[in-house]
């Protein structure tokens, strides 16, 4: 499964009407953590295939998203479940980290 560029003309499809839980990625590309955990993030996709989605927001493409969810560091992973966040963490995380959010 591809990582899905989510932003706030998607964001109800993909996330709060998901049926599975949905992992996103709030990061940046000026970011160097962020681009420490984004092939981690990739490879949690493909290893959640068909369980669960994921989700990259650019916070400087999507700033209303990051202000929603109140994201004041990047990157910070956040698992959605039925519309609802159920799991927060900022900063790199490891893929076993990543995969027990995700539950």
């Amino acid at each position: 499964m591809s990582v899905k560029t989510l932003t706030k003309d998607n964001f109800t499809t993909e996330v709060l009407q998901s049926d599975q839980a949905v992992l996103l990625d709030f990061w940046a590309p000026w970011c160097g953590p962020c681009r420490m955990v984004s092939p981690i993030v990739d490879q949690v996709a493909a290893e959640v295939d068909g369980r669960a989605k994921v989700g990259k927001v650019n916070v400087d493409e999507q700033p209303e998203l990051a202000a929603q969810f109140g994201v004041m560091s990047i990157p910070t992973l956040i698992v959605m479940k039925q519309g609802k966040a159920v799991a927060t963490r900022v900063g790199v995380q490891s893929k076993q980290a990543i995969l027990n959010m995700l539950g």
